[in-house]
């Protein structure tokens, strides 16, 4: 989902390895909660017949929906997701 080398400069220089891979996973769980949610809000738009419609537009919504989740998580557009999962990913691992 999320590129590493933008995870990397999300987290702060000199990070921990563990610092940035739990960044990564939380950063792909909020792009995956988002593009479910935006799937779930263009569910009743149909297609749009200027365009054809059909099938590749469906294909192709979907591709747009998981960019625009991509975007939202890496800019901070998750509401906060990503650092809530981040701390309880690191919470987790201090536990073992």
């Amino acid at each position: 989902m999320g590129s590493t080398a933008a995870v990397t400069a999300s987290a702060a220089p000199g990070a921990p390895a563990n610092i940035v891979a739990a960044r990564a996973a939380a950063q792909q769980f909020t792009s995956f909660f988002l593009q479910q949610s935006f799937e779930s809000m263009f569910e009743g738009v149909g297609s749009d017949t200027l365009f054809g419609g059909g099938e590749g537009e469906t294909i192709y919504r979907s591709l747009l929906l998981q960019q625009y989740s991509k975007i939202a998580s890496q800019t901070g557009g998750g509401l906060g997701i990503a650092d809530a999962v981040q701390r309880e990913i690191l919470q987790a691992q201090e536990a073992q």
